[in-house]
């Protein structure tokens, strides 16, 4: 069993004064979801016909509470049925795990409890086995939420932050609390427990008097669901707010800035998580601008938040100007150091080596570092990959990720099992998605963005998981009738003959469409300079830096494509374990989804298809696009099976993707020809858009651009 130390302080949260709040706010929750069943704001929760039942729990917290009113309120089973909610030690499960069988749940902690009260419900909804055991992957499963003090969200596409806003952003009204509350509630039922509330870009002002209160009460709200709440922090905090003259994290004056400030926050918020802090990134203080190193700086914040039982993130996403390939810094400034950081330090890893591209190989540090604590950061939120327009499920990449094999202890390392300490035993196990939420109807811009929430919360709960399973529980909670009412045309045989089925197919291969009409073959980066969204490999100004520019990474010339990693290049590939060196560096058994992330070749290089190189972007440019036509074909063909509005907002959604996949593929092989200068294969579609036009737009609004968008 693993025990959490409890924070020394004397404040003890009391449940007492938000009662009517709550009680309110839930009768509101379960009482009005009829009424917006089709904006999608019910997620996978939306509300069932239930039957009567009768619910005995031998414990009265809050939160064993709402387990015992969620339970009443999604029972699908027998009427007047008894199922039993226990609540004691027992050593096969872990802080949160649980075991369920048709007439009982038991947990050792009353959150366990509300997990195994939703996964009990989500199981009878699904069709699945009710009789299991279940123990999360990870300790500490956590949403990042990159949300700024005026209420705007970077990398945000479903509006304004939940947590913040612009005018008189420390005001907490009643609507707050009821949306926290129904946030706190998704998260629950799929495992998520902790949250981030605002930006790794942090603003000192989080860390102030009035914000910390207003934290507070967010904290609140989301500790009845099991939620602790984290806080970015920024570096030179000491400097801006406690108006000392250095940050540098070996000076006794900074030492006891934060060591106060750590004080202070855990008197306002006695359950408080702990930092997330990105440091000497993208313009970012931290300690290296007093020549000191990461392990003096994580420690130092290590050292603060261990009286409380509180955990340093301590990200690894760090790349200057001055290093000939940005994939390789992360590995070469982290391992020298492996071993020195405190047991509560915990390097948060990308899951790719640049940058949440489409498609990249695991990060090296995955597996490497074998005596400092690991976790997994992975984007819900899709920065790269079409932001909420484009219909994108991500279960496969992550899937695709944890199922990696790092070699790193022989075979079997995988990126999964170096991180959940199955491998390396560590003393806090962790991993975070970078959130997709805002105030938008249906939380994240899209229907189907909802889907990747759900996915991160499952996998972060048991990454042995497949997309597979992932998407059929998605697709019946968020789309099956809930009532006879419901599907008046159709059985539900048919419902899952035609619609499961198809939508299912859709999802499961959206990912690899979508690498395909973006950038194949281990091309990477390619983006507009606007918002990362759309096509743009000509992009290099010459006043933007190299290494933020599509040319610094496909390298396309005359005498081929690519960015070469291997030993003559730029070594990137000696970064991996045996035999995962020698393989990626051997054109013969190089995988060929990454052929171009470690190699530049020729345009005549011949593949195992015996096609060349030019010929194999082409057709899998081509297939993108048929991949995208077909995907709004099938969804054309289910509206008798969904609800009118989320059926329109989804097909004007697949509309617009399949026009972005035309002009990925019309920009990026209309450019890449001016270097192969080789013949489109003849049965390939042929281009509907001039390169010099589509140089000259944005590719989201298809507008005039301004100049920068133009290659210099």
């Amino acid at each position: 069993m693993i025990i959490f130390t409890q924070p020394k302080a004397k404040a003890v949260f009391s449940f007492k004064p938000y009662r009517r709040l709550f009680s309110a706010a839930l009768f509101l929750l379960f009482s009005a979801q009829s009424l917006f069943a089709d904006n999608g704001h019910e997620l996978w929760l939306r509300n069932k016909q239930v039957n009567p039942i009768k619910v005995i729990c031998n414990n009265k917290s809050q939160t064993a509470q709402i387990a015992v009113h969620e339970l009443k309120a999604g029972w699908s089973g027998g009427a007047g049925e008894t199922v039993n909610i226990m609540i004691k030690t027992d050593r096969s499960l872990q802080q949160d795990g649980y075991k369920l069988s048709p007439h009982l749940i038991q947990a050792n902690t009353a959150t366990g409890a509300l997990y195994g009260v939703f996964d009990f419900l989500r199981r009878q909804q699904t069709g699945q086995e009710l009789s299991i055991t279940s123990n999360p992957s990870y300790q500490r499963r956590i949403l990042d939420h990159w949300d700024n003090p005026d209420g705007s969200i970077e990398r945000g596409y479903a509006g304004n932050s939940i947590f913040w806003r612009k005018e008189d952003s420390l005001t907490v009204t009643l609507d707050d609390k009821k949306l926290w509350l129904e946030y706190a509630r998704a998260d629950a039922s799929i495992g998520i427990n902790g949250a981030v509330l605002n930006n790794v870009n942090a603003s000192p002002r989080v860390l102030t008097e009035p914000y910390l209160k207003k934290v507070k009460e967010i904290a609140d709200v989301l500790r009845t669901y099991g939620i602790k709440t984290y806080l970015s922090a920024n570096f030179a905090s000491p400097i801006s707010l406690g108006k000392l003259k250095t940050a540098d994290p070996l000076d006794p004056a900074v030492i006891a800035w934060w060591n106060n400030k750590v004080k202070e926050i855990y008197k306002i918020i006695p359950d408080f998580g702990g930092f997330l802090i990105k440091a000497n990134s993208e313009g970012q203080p931290g300690p290296q601008d007093y020549k000191r190193t990461h392990v003096d700086g994580a420690n130092m914040f290590a050292d603060a938040l261990k009286p409380y039982g509180g955990i340093v993130m301590w990200r690894a996403f760090v790349y200057n100007a001055n290093e000939h390939d940005r994939a390789k810094q992360a590995y070469s400034e982290f391992m020298p150091f492996d071993g020195q950081f405190r047991s509560n330090v915990i390097i948060q890893v990308k899951n790719g080596p640049v940058d949440f591209q489409p498609r990249e190989p695991f990060s090296p540090l995955f597996g490497a570092l074998k005596k400092t604590a690991i976790m997994p950061e992975l984007q819900v939120t899709k920065e790269y990959l079409g932001e909420n327009i484009h219909l994108v499920f991500l279960a496969s990449m992550w899937e695709e990720l944890l199922k990696s094999d790092t070699y790193q202890q022989g075979a079997g390392s995988t990126v999964a099992h170096c991180t959940d300490g199955s491998i390396y035993k560590q003393q806090y196990t962790a991993i975070a998605g970078v959130s997709n939420i805002g105030l938008d109807s249906n939380w994240c811009g899209s229907n189907f963005d909802q889907a990747n929430w759900y996915a991160f919360g499952r996998l972060a709960w048991n990454n042995q998981l497949n997309s597979s399973q992932i998407a059929d529980e998605w697709i019946k909670l968020t789309f099956a009738p809930l009532t006879a009412k419901d599907q008046p045309a159709f059985k539900k045989t048919d419902w899952n003959n035609n619609f499961l089925t198809r939508v299912k197919n859709i999802m499961l291969t959206s990912r690899e469409a979508a690498v395909n009409y973006m950038m194949p073959l281990g091309l990477h980066h390619l983006f507009s300079a606007f918002r990362h969204y759309g096509p743009g490999p000509w992009y290099a100004p010459k006043n933007v830096r190299t290494d933020w520019t599509p040319p610094y990474y496909h390298k396309a010339a005359p005498d081929g494509i690519g960015f070469d990693r291997t030993q003559s290049g730029s070594g990137a590939i000696q970064q991996y374990h045996e035999p995962l060196a020698t393989q990626f560096s051997d054109l013969k058994t190089c995988p060929e989804i990454y052929l171009l992330w470690f190699h530049h070749v020729s345009w005549d290089f011949r593949l195992k298809s015996g096609a060349t190189v030019w010929e194999e972007l082409c057709h899998h440019y081509q297939n993108g696009v048929a991949s995208v036509r077909d995907f709004q074909k099938e969804w054309d063909n289910l509206q008798p099976y969904v609800d009118q509005q989320r059926f329109e907002e989804v097909q004007s959604k697949l509309r617009k993707q399949c026009h972005d996949a035309q002009v990925y593929k019309d920009a990026c092989l209309l450019y890449f020809q001016q270097y192969s200068k080789l013949p489109f294969p003849s049965d390939l579609e042929r281009p509907i858009y001039d390169l010099q036009y589509l140089e000259s737009i944005d590719p989201l609004t298809m507008e005039k651009a301004p100049v920068l968008n133009r290659r210099k």
